[in-house]
């Protein structure tokens, strides 16, 4: 395929991530303009930040008064999982110049590493896949932006829109990315212990269930893959021993 090829690809195949998207920047803009932000600073977050649910985390902590400190520290941890994304991408990466890799994991998000990472899985790397990942990553970033900019231009004119129960398009893109990735024991383990943690900690504040989730999701799988429950049985010693 060409370069326009493939990124005209990663658009068409970002169409259903967006569904998820623009609820949620909408939400974002809306929540941002309510907690005191201007047009240009939630813009702006969405502009230079672009992390979805570390922007949420900001304009929540702002409300309830957080110092900078624990503001810095809880998206820090919260967006700590980009590493695994970028740890998983980087051999598709490696042999590209400073300037796209520095682009793209500028770009790098949930969305966009489920989308990018089953593209790569299905048909390897070529020498201009990376213009794939640009078309993904594109849409993505100009639909949380532009949806960020709707949400603080119209989101106060609308009656109680925060509960309208949009952010469960989000909820359900999430669900979507997670569980095609869900192979082995170990990692629906480590969903599973996440999800009850985050249920029994949802009151905890300054967003700390959500850190605890993840560590225990985290705990439980590193602990299953070193330690697994039940070990396959070595066949060729049971033939040679019957």
């Amino acid at each position: 395929m060409s370069r326009h090829q493939l990124f005209v690809r990663g658009l068409r195949d970002s169409v259903p991530m967006l569904v998820g998207v623009a609820p949620f920047g909408i939400i974002f803009g809306t929540l941002a303009g309510v907690g005191g932000l201007s047009l240009w600073q939630a813009v702006g977050m969405s502009l230079f930040v672009y992390a979805g649910s570390a922007q949420f985390i900001v304009v929540s902590l702002m409300g309830a008064g957080a110092s900078a400190v624990v503001i810095l520290l809880t998206t820090f941890i919260v967006n700590l999982r980009h590493v695994l994304y970028s740890a998983t991408l980087q051999p598709q990466v490696q042999g590209l110049p400073q300037r796209w890799r520095l682009l793209l994991a500028f770009w790098l998000t949930d969305e966009t590493f489920a989308v990018v990472q089953r593209y790569y899985q299905l048909h390897g790397r070529g020498p201009l896949t990376h213009w794939y990942w640009l078309g993904v990553t594109s849409a993505l970033y100009a639909c949380w932006v532009i949806s960020s900019l709707v949400g603080v231009l119209f989101g106060q004119a609308v009656p109680d829109l925060a509960s309208w129960g949009l952010e469960f398009a989000m909820l359900a893109t999430f669900i979507g990315i997670v569980v095609p990735l869900l192979r082995n024991r170990p990692q629906v383990a480590a969903a599973l212990a996440a999800g009850a943690v985050a249920l029994l900690t949802w009151s905890w504040p300054y967003k700390l269930g959500l850190m605890a989730a993840a560590f225990s999701g985290i705990a439980v799988g590193v602990l299953l893959e070193r330690h697994p429950l039940s070990k396959p049985c070595d066949v060729s010693a049971k033939e040679a021993h019957p």
